[in-house]
């Protein structure tokens, strides 16, 4: 039997253990909605969390951040459809922190199944984790969930509201309500008699809608399943849009925080007294594990701070990037935390045959948002207010109010628009300072903005990882593969900082992309090792799937090249009984890349696949070489995402994942010296520029069986796909990232 089926069963008893133990108290309460955390203002009426109606249309309350990724538009599309709402009636707002907008999904997401197995005790462990989601009342955005998680809820808001707005018409006008259609925000009587809903909403509001209100036909839909213009587009076209950076408040001050270059160092001595010295400087506040400067501006704090002499500790981590990773490697010297696919008898087939043998290696990388750590607080009559672009306001909420000693219900969350998120703001750490900051000066609001050298030096980064691997090659493609990943364990560090201890069970992040994979091979382990590292580690884009993929497609690609297969086909045999899905997504991306005839003369392609976030993912590049360098000619991306709510973001999102991968892929790194991050800014932490993006085709395809994820997905497969291109292009199998080490690409 698979271990999958042992690790899987094991894993539900400790949720369920959970839900029956710890959780059944709280089991009235998760049947009950939470209350509306809403309060009209003048003019308004508010039917649900999630819409308001005013007199010159329709909010709907999107409660996931906006940082780019477009989900606010879409989000309003699942309320405003069901409304039948015209799209220049609708507007967003991100809506207050509150349980009412639990994102569920992300729970379940946790949990160690593969997406494409469905099971009964997969569904049970999914409905467990529903309890344990509503109970925590954790409000994020993340994990490639918003849409997924939304998805019936906000059609059912929408739904609901429709109908007491037309019972309430129907009473109005003494009609049938079955006589009644609505269209452009309005209910239309037979006779054309138009009733806004604006003039309908105060009588609406007091009827009861039903607990299951009736869903359009998709065949009906007339905003769902277009490309619909953003609607923050325009704010973001102006320079109107309202980053957490550019809060304002009468009376602010303005703040910076300088914390030990040593990741976790403690602060032993400071000594400000040039900086308290300076006109512009009202404050220097000490954090505990940082030092603080408030001044009249932004700039005079950044000044100040630099004036400020601080005796730091050392690093609770080896020193070097190369200690460091020796200490990863010490990992796999124990047994193994969880192995969640151990299919056939690898340790038998391995016995005896040729085995082809490869380690590969991957390294920290940041976050690296284009808008820096910030966030903007007033403690004032004993409630606090922060204002910041976060991923979690729920946990900024509960984070806040502990460090400045006042109830959860006193605190107030404004998330604003996000330069960028990625999973850095899914932490918690810069609102709690502007917090501290706030309790410092209470009645004073303090916008706290850090440095970009702040920034990039103190992220919550993705973990380096070493994988090794031994695989045997058949004529038909793999008989047996045996991985074991050591790398920091995200799940356990997030879990700590969260909720105080690390999850119980498997680590899924630790070998995600790896285990759950479509592919058939006969004798198949994957293991993940844990290693104590105290680096700080957190979500970064795609997660585990961004190293996983990484050394499963290029150590695929290596079995293919011993056996003489090609890469195409012989995934596409692997896949053969497992997923016809993920097949299909294969050999669509192929024929659009002509992947069955050579590449011109000096250009080279490379291949690779990922089954993440739900959405099975290929992506072929195709590279040539200049007297510059490696140039990025072309890549094909396909996706099959089961119901494609808005095309354009859809593709905005595929290519948006895809630079991310490369971008990392060719020049990514964080590394380490006497215990400090040495990339500093984007001098020496560089993105890809215009000129090295390379062409994008695209292609959404409709056939998994599910709604599925799209904000990550197109990440994982981007590295395999180039480092596969560059061994096809110049014979060099490149085993550890970033590739600029190795190959020159042109700039």
């Amino acid at each position: 039997m698979s271990r999958l089926g042992t690790i899987t069963r094991r894993s539900f008893l400790v949720v369920s253990a959970a839900v029956v133990g710890g959780v059944a108290f709280g089991y009235y309460k998760y049947q009950q909605d939470p209350a509306n955390p809403l309060t009209p203002a003048k003019g308004e009426t508010i039917f649900n969390p999630w819409v308001i109606v005013r007199t010159d249309g329709v909010t709907v309350i999107t409660p996931r951040a906006e940082m780019g990724q477009g989900v606010q538009t879409t989000l309003a599309a699942l309320v405003a459809e069901e409304m039948d709402l015209a799209w220049d009636q609708v507007r967003a707002e991100h809506g207050p922190a509150s349980s009412a907008y639990t994102n569920f999904v992300a729970a379940g997401a946790s949990l160690p199944f593969i997406d494409y197995r469905d099971s009964r005790m997969k569904h049970l462990a999914e409905g467990a984790m529903d309890v344990m989601g509503k109970f925590l009342g954790i409000q994020a955005t993340g994990g490639s969930t918003s849409t997924v998680d939304a998805f019936v809820r906000m059609r059912q808001a929408g739904a609901a509201a429709r109908y007491v707005l037309v019972q309430a018409a129907a009473k109005r006008l003494r009609q049938n309500p079955m006589a009644l259609k609505t269209e452009g925000g309005a209910v239309v009587a037979p006779d054309g008699t138009r009733l806004s809903y604006s003039e309908l909403a105060a009588e609406a509001v007091g009827i009861a809608p039903p607990s299951e209100p009736k869903l359009k036909d998709p065949k009906a839909w007339t905003l769902l399943g277009k490309s619909l213009p953003r609607l923050d587009m325009v704010a973001k076209a102006t320079g109107t849009a309202a980053f957490g950076i550019d809060t304002r408040l009468p009376g602010m001050l303005f703040a910076s925080v300088r914390a030990n270059p040593a990741l976790g160092g403690k602060m032993q001595h400071v000594d400000a007294t040039a900086a308290k010295a300076m006109p512009e400087v009202k404050a220097v506040v000490d954090l505990g594990d940082a030092v603080a400067v408030v001044a009249t501006n932004t700039w005079a704090a950044f000044k100040a701070l630099q004036t400020v002499q601080v005796t730091w500790g050392p690093a609770p981590y080896p020193e070097t990037t190369d200690a460091i990773f020796a200490e990863i490697a010490k990992a796999f010297d124990a047994a193994p935390h969880g192995t969640l696919r151990d299919d056939g008898n690898v340790d038998t087939a391995l016995a005896g045959a040729k085995v082809v043998t490869s380690e590969y290696r991957v390294p920290y990388l940041a976050h690296a948002t284009m808008e820096p750590m910030n966030a903007a607080a007033l403690l004032k009559d004993g409630a606090l207010t922060v204002w910041a672009p976060n991923q979690a306001p729920t946990v900024i909420r509960d984070k806040c109010a502990a460090a400045v000693g006042v109830a959860a219900d006193k605190v107030t969350v404004h998330t604003t628009f996000l330069g960028g998120g990625f999973g850095r703001r899914a932490e918690f750490d810069y609102a709690v300072q502007a917090a501290k900051l706030a309790k410092a000066l209470p009645g004073t609001p303090v916008l706290l903005t850090w440095r970009r050298e702040e920034d990039m030096t103190h992220d919550f980064f993705r973990p380096g990882a070493i994988a090794r691997m031994q695989g045997v090659v058949g004529p038909d493609g793999p008989v047996a593969l045996k991985a074991a990943v050591a790398a920091p364990s995200v799940l356990a560090s997030q879990g700590k900082r969260l909720l105080g201890m690390a999850p119980p069970g498997p680590d899924k992040i630790l070998v995600e992309g790896f285990y759950d994979q479509p592919y058939g091979i006969p004798n198949y382990r994957v293991a993940g090792h844990v290693s104590d590292v105290a680096v700080p580690v957190g979500s970064w884009r795609s997660v585990g799937n961004s190293h996983n993929a990484f050394f499963q497609e290029c150590f695929l690609d290596e079995l293919a090249h011993e056996a003489g297969l090609d890469p195409v086909a012989m995934r596409l045999k692997l896949m053969g009984k497992e997923s016809a899905v993920a097949a299909r997504v294969v050999e669509t991306a192929a024929d659009m890349a002509n992947w069955g005839t050579p590449a011109p003369t000096g250009r080279a392609r490379g291949m690779a696949f990922c089954w993440s976030f739900g959405t099975p993912t290929a992506e072929i590049i195709e590279i040539s070489q200049s007297d510059a360098g490696i140039k990025l000619e072309k890549m094909w991306i396909v996706q099959d995402v089961g119901i494609a709510l808005d095309p354009r973001n859809i593709e905005a999102q595929m290519t948006s994942g895809a630079i991310f991968g490369l971008t990392a892929a060719i020049q990514g790194e964080i590394t380490f010296a006497r215990g400090a991050v040495e990339q500093q800014n984007f001098s020496d932490y560089d993105g890809l520029r215009m000129p090295q993006i390379p062409l994008f085709e695209t292609r959404i395809l409709q056939t998994n069986p599910h709604l599925s994820g799209v904000g990550e997905p197109a990440t994982p497969p981007a590295a395999p796909a180039l480092a596969n291109a560059v061994f096809a292009l110049t014979g060099k199998r490149i085993r550890a990232l970033p590739l600029n080490k190795v190959v020159t690409f042109a700039t």
